[in-house]
């Protein structure tokens, strides 16, 4: 009666480029562990000073490229929605 005496096939699967650390099977962005902000579930207040606070303590802090690009685009929206900018000035 060897056929009632079944035992279940196990499988030892590896992937190919497994290190050995961790699940293989999460999927994670490689810079997730350097960020404050990633992976926990919190408020809005939270995550906003946590962007903040993030952004002050980087080495290279905020990119001014990125600054005046945002803000060209800003007075040019402005300009086609024909925006009276006197109103700032006198």
């Amino acid at each position: 009666m060897g056929f009632l005496k079944r035992t279940n096939k196990k499988f030892e699967y590896q992937p190919r480029y497994y290190k050995g650390e961790g699940n293989p099977f999460k999927i994670e962005h490689k810079l997730d562990k350097f960020r404050t902000t990633a992976g926990k579930n919190k408020g809005l207040k939270s995550k906003f000073t946590d962007a903040v606070n993030e952004l002050k303590d980087s080495d290279k802090g905020l990119n001014k490229t990125i600054v005046y690009i945002v803000m060209i685009l800003l007075f040019i929206f402005l300009y086609i929605i024909d925006f009276d900018l006197s109103i700032f000035f006198q």
